[in-house]
């Protein structure tokens, strides 16, 4: 008898267990194009980046970040508006952080090749393409952008 309810607290504690692993998986658990559930409502957010209020949306997502949010989308825009804003090394640190919660994002592949191709080193940033490349095999904008900037700082007129 008391083997047997030995046995049962040590299953319902397993089964706890698990049930909260499923729950805390970071979100590079679901696949890039897969909605996440778990996604913040970034609309503001966009909207600041959008009208280039660079230190309104750093604050916006440092909050967001502050608040145990953990999420690819929220690291990678805080690259871009780090970046943007003239900060690259710490723009290099989220973009970074984004990738390793998803390693597919073609988000932050794209940016951060963007941020190469800014510091000269075309060589990762043609490595990114090669990613992107990977990730899109029929084209999609994050792949044509960077190509775009790459060709642009070699003096290469735009193709389309």
């Amino acid at each position: 008898m008391l083997r047997s309810l030995q046995l049962g607290r040590t299953l319902r504690l397993l089964m706890t267990l698990a049930g909260l692993a499923m729950v805390a998986l970071p979100p590079a658990a679901f696949a890039v194009d897969t909605p996440n559930p778990d996604a913040p409502d970034l609309a503001a957010v966009r909207a600041k980046i959008k009208s280039k209020d660079w230190q309104a949306a750093i604050r916006d997502l440092n909050g967001l970040i502050a608040q145990g949010v953990q999420h690819a989308d929220v690291y990678n825009l805080l690259g871009f508006a780090l970046r943007k804003s003239g900060d690259s090394a710490q723009a290099y640190t989220w973009y970074r952080k984004a990738l390793e919660f998803a390693p597919n994002h073609k988000g932050a592949l794209e940016y951060l090749g963007e941020l190469y191709v800014e510091r000269g080193e075309l060589a990762k940033a043609r490595e990114h393409v090669s990613l992107l490349r990977r990730l899109c095999p029929e084209g999609c904008e994050e792949l044509d952008d960077l190509t775009q900037a790459i060709a642009q700082s070699e003096g290469t007129p735009k193709r389309n």
